[in-house]
Order: C-alpha cells, then sequence, then structure tokens
C-alpha cells in the first residue's frame, strides 16, 4: 500500500463530522470539501462525504476494527484552540475506560450554533456507544449548551464546563468593535461579548447533570486580570461561569488557558463523571 501523507493541520478549516474509534471524516468550512484521516492524522481519501466514509468501511474491514461499544467522552476545545490541548486529559480518561473523541471544529470561522450542528453529526456517528459525556473548555461549553438548544440524545448523560463564560465574557465586550479582534476570532468572538444580541446568557443550560470548573484566585481576590470585574481566570470571571442549574460548582487557581491541562481539574473532572460531584476536599 502507498504510504499515506500526514496533512499539514488547518485545524482552524476543518471540523469533524464522523467518527470511528481513531479515524475521523472532517469538512472544510470554506468549500464543504471532505477527507478522511486516520490517528495519526494521515489522509486516506478525499472529496465527498461518501467518498470518505466509503474508504472508513474499507479500512475497518482491512484492520478488522471492532464496532464501538461502552461509554465515551466528547472534547470540545475553546476559540482559537485545537483538539490537542486537551491531550492530558484524554489520556486520563482513556486510562479510565473511556472512548475518547476529541473533536476539531474551527472555531474562528463559523458560529456557536453551527459548531453545534457539527457536534450532533459527530454524536449521531457514535454508533454502539451506550453512554456520552460531554466536556467543553471555554466556548466549547457554550457550543454544548447551543446543542441542547436544538438537539437531543439520550445517551448524554452528564456534561462539564471549563471555564466557560455563560453569562458573555466582559473582554470580548470591550473588545467587539475591534478590528483585530474581529479578524482574528470571527463571528463566534463576537457571540461572546456579554451585550451582544445572541449572548451566551440566552442559550440552555443543559438538561443533564453538569458541572463547572473556573479558575480563580480564591474568595475576596482581584482575580488574575486587574481588568476584569472580581475573582477571574485571566479571561473569564467566576460570575460568568456560573450557571443557574450547575450540580456542583469547583474554582481551582488556574489560568483559564491551563484548566483543560491542569492534573487538578482533571482528576476532579473524572469524578464528577463517575459520583456527579468534584472533590469536596478542594471547593471554595
Amino acid at each position: 500500500m502507498k504510504p499515506k501523507i500526514k496533512t499539514l493541520g488547518g485545524r482552524q478549516f476543518w471540523g469533524d463530522v464522523h467518527f470511528f474509534r481513531d479515524w475521523r471524516i472532517q469538512r472544510k468550512v470554506q468549500t464543504q470539501h471532505y477527507r478522511l484521516l486516520d490517528g495519526k492524522d494521515r489522509r486516506y481519501a478525499s472529496g465527498t462525504f461518501e467518498d470518505c466514509l466509503s474508504e472508513l468501511n474499507k479500512q475497518r474491514k482491512i484492520h478488522d476494527l471492532q464496532p464501538m461499544t461502552g461509554k465515551a467522552v466528547v472534547l470540545l476545545h475553546g476559540i482559537m484552540r485545537s483538539a490537542k490541548s486537551f491531550s492530558p486529559f484524554r489520556r486520563e480518561l482513556e486510562k479510565q475506560g473511556y472512548l475518547v473523541f476529541s473533536v476539531d471544529y474551527p472555531s474562528t470561522q463559523i458560529t456557536i450554533e453551527q459548531a453545534a450542528s457539527d457536534l450532533q453529526q459527530v454524536l449521531k456517528s457514535l454508533e454502539g456507544i451506550e453512554q456520552i459525556s460531554l466536556i467543553g473548555h471555554s466556548m466549547g461549553g457554550l457550543v454544548i449548551r447551543a446543542w441542547f438548544q436544538d438537539y437531543k440524545d439520550n445517551r448524554v448523560d452528564k456534561v462539564i464546563m471549563l471555564g466557560t463564560p455563560n453569562q458573555g465574557a466582559e473582554m470580548a465586550e470591550a473588545l467587539k468593535n475591534f478590528l483585530p479582534f474581529q479578524w482574528l476570532l470571527g463571528q463566534a468572538g463576537q457571540q461572546l461579548a456579554t451585550n451582544a444580541e445572541n449572548s451566551p446568557r440566552k442559550l440552555p443550560a443543559p438538561t443533564v447533570p453538569f458541572g463547572v470548573i473556573a479558575g480563580g484566585r480564591g474568595e475576596n481576590s482581584n482575580g488574575y486580570n486587574p481588568w476584569l470585574p472580581g475573582d477571574d481566570d485571566g479571561t473569564v470571571t467566576i460570575a460568568s461561569a456560573h450557571l443557574q442549574g450547575e450540580a456542583d460548582f469547583l474554582r481551582l487557581p488556574c489560568l483559564h488557558m491551563f484548566l483543560m491541562r491542569d492534573a487538578r481539574v482533571i482528576e476532579a473532572a473524572v469524578r464528577f463523571l463517575k459520583t456527579g460531584q468534584f472533590t469536596a476536599e478542594v471547593q471554595q
């Protein structure tokens, strides 16, 4: 067999829409062109979705890949990040016996609602999986909330949000008219503003048990960012991270950009997936 060439990335232009174990089909946002990648980002097919699905079915037979079963966790990164940002999280979840699907989506090129539509396609592809938990960092948590607005899957049992600006991001509100901000973060960046027409506040809360982990320096603290009101993780305030109906809330001394890689966060999230609660010993 001719060796497959590893892709160069382009993670802000391609989005995952279909998974089978480590294999995934992606769609390019500008052209609606599809490609099939293996777990090492090597391309096996390109063209239509049907072309890629056909090749995936061939590879399943070649490699004798068994149907998926058991419990899964779907990971959704924040704006301007990629699935790679969840690497430590993924490794620990796999050690715990979960099938883990770390989703790439072109966060700066599409709206939160469009990302939720792609998430629905991902969930539909997880045939054989009996239980699915969703974990989102920052804007990834808003994508999950937008999914609950328009879709339903009875297999989804728990949600965890890490540093998600559930009430909108004050920084996005301050910068929304700044042209470089608009260019870098696109439509979704505008949606993050606290007073946006389609503000995160208007999205529904998950209808399953959900927990929120936020970064901060503690009670009576000014947080990590002097430009934000109250305690914060440098990007998102504690006040914005809270969401009515949360089953548990945990504040840890961690910056926003490191929440999905912090060992304490990962440990607490695994505990929540198993028990519905974070570790009581470190709650503020």
